[in-house]
This record gives structure tokens, C-alpha cells and sequence, in this order.
């Protein structure tokens, strides 16, 4: 690979960070803190939480076994995609490639950013070969979009087209696992010693079922890890979220259940939709959700919107023209969703 230097912007590798007032005394004991402009009332909730989330990196580390200064931690997942455009793509100058269909917040970080987005089609399977990204790729490409299990197909992508890429492109390679304790592949986060390149983002909105508390990880080198913390906000993760993340953590051997208990519940979700007489396709799935191609989604979509079920109509979106993506529920929820498909045009 390039070496970070040169992948980072100028600017931001020469960038003198904000010295919060929790970071000058890091290291240290103290009882009084007279030194952030803080009400002194209103305990715990009048003071700045740690802007480092050290107690919080030091749990999580332990449980996936890394080292805390290999994690990232922002608000939501889509901190860490904004702040790899900012650290390493000059507007109008760089660009990045990703698959197509993936996660849509890829390209509109690009916009905002001013960066060119390329988009590189998958195969009628939902796959990819690291060749065809390497194709569009440039001198100026600064990094490549992976989400695997993908959003909205489910699948995963082909590991050996992934290794591939990352032991031939030259710039950083993203891979989004936000879905990846459903599936049965392994996390990439055990590989990052081998691949310099490799950044890895999870999350605690979907196995660990904290959508509401905002956590996004995201798993690299120390290096890369420094460059993404001297630019984020000083406090971006704040204190209640760091709390509640602890106590998550505490339950991850029950978060452990939920999975096996919605793994099982997906595969009899998908059963019984190949039933149904609106359903075309069922699409294979190694996430928490599947693609169904049906008959008519737009009106499908509507009918459920009537009877006050909620799913999503990807239509719009290529290669999934008239699917729809099926979250799995409770089997309470599940079963509704299908009673009401049994009885759409009767």
C-alpha cells in the first residue's frame, strides 16, 4: 500500500488537535475539576464525559480481543464514514469506489464531502471480484467501500475477492461488518495485523440492539485510529451513551442469544415467504434481514403501510427492481407480516 502520509490529506496529517480539558490531566487523579467551565451541579450529568472513551475501549477490546488503541469510537457508524473523507480525500481532486447496490450513506458522505463516488455493479449474485473495482480505480482513489454482509442484498461478500483487494490495491479498504454476527463468516478485525490498509467498522445498533444509543467502531491501525481522533469532535460520544454501552456489554452472552434466536427466526421467515403466491425470489441472507423480489412491491409496500406494517421498498435502488427488504422480528411480528401477504388481493 501507499504509505498513510501520503493517503492522508496534507492538512490533516499536519493538523495540531484540540487539547480538550479532560485530555490535559490523562493520567492523573483528581477529585476536583475546576478547569472545563462546568456547572458544578447536577451531578453526573454536568460534566464532559471522557473524550477518549477510555473505560469503554478497554471492555470492548477485551471482548473482541484487541487492543484499545486499535478502536475507534463515534456517534453512529456514519461519524466514521464522514471522518475517512475528511482525513483522507481532498474535495474535487480524490475519489473512492464501492460496490453497487451497498449502503447508501457511502456515496452521500461523498457529496458532501465534494468527492467523486464511483460505483463499480454487482454480478447477478450479489458479488463482486476485487478486478472489477481495481478497474475504475485511479492514482487519486483513496480508499474502496466493502459492507459485507451487504445492505440491502444480505449477502456476503466472496472473503477470497476481499483478501485479494486488499493484498493488491494500494490505497484503504473499508469493510462495513455492521452485520456480521449474523453471518457465519468470521470478522475481518483478526486480520488487521496482516493488512495495514484494512479499516473495519461494527456497530451497536444491530445484533446488539442499541439503534437509540448512537455507537459506531471502527477497528484499524494505531495510526489510522490517531488520524480519526484528532479530527473528531472533542466529546463526540457523550456520557449517557458510554453508560449504556457498558451495561450492553455486561449482557453480551444474552446479546449472543438474541442472534442465535433471530438467525433461526430469519430462516423461518424466508421459508415461509417462498410460500407465498406474491413472492418471485427469495434472496439468500447472512443478516438480520432479507430481499424478496415480489410481484408488484410498490403496491405490496402500500397495502402494508395500510394494515401498519412497516418494511422497506428497495425498487429504487439497482439490481432490486421489485424487491422488498424484510427486517426479522419478533415471531409475534413475523407472523402478522405474513398473515396480512396471505391476504393481499383476496
Amino acid at each position: 500500500m501507499k504509505s498513510l502520509k501520503e493517503l492522508t490529506r496534507p492538512n490533516i496529517w499536519a493538523l495540531k488537535p484540540y487539547s480538550s480539558a479532560r485530555d490535559e490531566y490523562s493520567g492523573k487523579q483528581a477529585q476536583i475539576f475546576l478547569d472545563a467551565n462546568e456547572n458544578p451541579y447536577n451531578t453526573p450529568n454536568n460534566r464532559y464525559p471522557d473524550p477518549r472513551q477510555r473505560e469503554l475501549k478497554a471492555v470492548i477490546g477485551n471482548i473482541k480481543e484487541i487492543s484499545p488503541e486499535h478502536i475507534f469510537l463515534g456517534n453512529g457508524s456514519d461519524e466514521a464514514i464522514d471522518l475517512v473523507y475528511r482525513a483522507f480525500c481532498e474535495p474535487r481532486i480524490d475519489n473512492v469506489v464501492a460496490i453497487e447496490p451497498t449502503y447508501g450513506m457511502y456515496a452521500v458522505c461523498a457529496d458532501v464531502n465534494d468527492v467523486e463516488y464511483r460505483s463499480v455493479q454487482l454480478n447477478s449474485k450479489y458479488d463482486f471480484t476485487a478486478e472489477s473495482l481495481l478497474e475504475v480505480a485511479d492514482e487519486h482513489t483513496k480508499f474502496i467501500w466493502l459492507c459485507s454482509p451487504n445492505n440491502p442484498t444480505g449477502n456476503n461478500l466472496n472473503r477470497k475477492e476481499i483478501v485479494k483487494l486488499l493484498e493488491t490495491f494500494e490505497g484503504l479498504v473499508i469493510l462495513d461488518e455492521a452485520y456480521n454476527d449474523f453471518s457465519s463468516e468470521p470478522s475481518f478485525i483478526r486480520s488487521l495485523g496482516k493488512y495495514p490498509n484494512l479499516i473495519v467498522f461494527q456497530t451497536f445498533s444491530k445484533a446488539m440492539g442499541c439503534a437509540a444509543i448512537r455507537l459506531g467502531m471502527a477497528f484499524a491501525s494505531e495510526e489510522i485510529i490517531e488520524i480519526l481522533s484528532k479530527i473528531k469532535y472533542p466529546y463526540n460520544v457523550n456520557q449517557l451513551t458510554q453508560i449504556e454501552a457498558l451495561k450492553m456489554l455486561q449482557r453480551h452472552y444474552e446479546v449472543e442469544g438474541w442472534v442465535k434466536t433471530l438467525k433461526a427466526a430469519r430462516e423461518s421467515l424466508m421459508d415461509m415467504f417462498r410460500q407465498l403466491d406474491v413472492v418471485e425470489i427469495v434472496y439468500p441472507s447472512d443478516a438480520n434481514f432479507f430481499l424478496t423480489k415480489v410481484t408488484d412491491a410498490g403496491r405490496i409496500y402500500d397495502y402494508l403501510v395500510n394494515k401498519g406494517i412497516i418494511i422497506r421498498n428497495r425498487s429504487s435502488v439497482k439490481l432490486c427492481d421489485q424487491c422488498l427488504r424484510i427486517t426479522v422480528g419478533t415471531p409475534h411480528e413475523n407472523n402478522a407480516l405474513v398473515e396480512a401477504l396471505k391476504a393481499y388481493n383476496k
